[in-house]
């Protein structure tokens, strides 16, 4: 299936493709965020935070914790990955009692520990286009997320 793109002109954009994005992801889902320093994966991660019920302050880039639990209308997991030198790393993190979970699973940085992803997840590569604009490109990985990229595409 072909990826969904979103152009999103400035932060309000991304906010709203955050607040569909938690409205159509499955509970169960992990979420693949790809993109260079500053591109906006943290800030995506707060939109989808906020849509289920978290104060978007409350979500920050988890850099030097690793992993943040936030507890909305769903269990939200944001990992960084950043830091990790590699799968192993990830691996000691427990990752597979996350993706096991009904929560959300929200892992920046992602491309670096792909090997470690489970078999099908949502894989959303940020790309800088201007001061506040970004370009995404969201791939269903595995077939359990066609119907996602369906539904954003035609809501959005």
């Amino acid at each position: 299936m072909p990826p969904f793109i979103f152009n999103a002109a400035d932060e309000a954009a991304t906010a709203a493709l955050g607040h569909r994005l938690a409205e159509f992801l499955p509970p169960g889902t992990t979420v693949a965020l790809c993109g260079t320093l500053g591109a906006g994966k943290t800030r995506l991660v707060q939109a989808i935070a906020e849509a289920l019920g978290v104060n978007r302050r409350d979500v920050v880039s988890p850099t030097f914790v690793l992993i943040q639990e936030h507890r909305g209308r769903r269990p939200i997991y944001h990992i960084d990955a950043y830091r990790l030198r590699d799968d192993d790393e990830f691996q000691q993190l427990g990752p597979d009692e996350y993706f096991e979970s009904d929560g959300l699973v929200l892992i920046e940085w992602a491309d670096r520990v792909q090997a470690s992803l489970p078999r099908d997840y949502v894989e959303i590569r940020i790309d800088v286009t201007g001061a506040e604009s970004r370009r995404f490109e969201i791939h269903a990985i595995g077939r359990r997320y066609e119907a996602v990229l369906r539904q954003l595409g035609q809501r959005l």
